[in-house]
């Protein structure tokens, strides 16, 4: 019987705690600062057996491989200049912007649907998307899709 495989993008706040320690525990593994899964298990506090439960189905979103697309809508106020900062922004961290798409504003909210593309020296994507939620005006970020 094929396994159902769905992806999800969500807020770390959200991740439950064990996950994140199995993510913790693989960086230590990745980086050879400990040479055994149970050493770095009992550096994170968590059990062998929740770390081969979950090692196979969490990963950090940073992944900067070239050529990526990633589709974002944004929620924004209806005010001169800030569609320009998002953009700009983008521009800061090297990003392609492939596709831009701004609704009419209704009830001065702007909706806007953003594509681009990773190359190779674009910055942290996470970093990138934290920083266009902390814009002055912009509300709402989301990640649609990631190909």
């Amino acid at each position: 019987m094929k396994e159902n495989t769905n992806y999800f993008v969500v807020r770390q706040k959200a991740v439950p705690e064990v996950l994140l320690k199995v993510v913790e525990a693989k960086k230590l593994l990745e980086s050879e600062k400990v040479l055994t899964v149970q050493d770095a298990v009992d550096r994170v506090g968590i059990s062998r057996s929740s770390f081969y439960k979950y090692k196979d189905d969490i990963f950090q979103f940073h992944d900067n491989a070239q050529g990526t697309t990633i589709t974002m809508i944004f929620q924004m106020d209806d005010e001169p200049g800030i569609l320009s900062d998002v953009l700009k922004l983008v521009a800061s961290f090297k990003a392609n912007i492939l596709t831009i798409h701004q609704s009419i504003p209704i009830n001065g909210i702007a909706s806007l649907s953003l594509s681009i593309q990773v190359l190779q020296n674009t910055g942290d994507i996470s970093s990138m998307l934290a920083k266009l939620e902390s814009l002055y005006g912009v509300h709402h970020v989301k990640v649609l899709a990631k190909e």
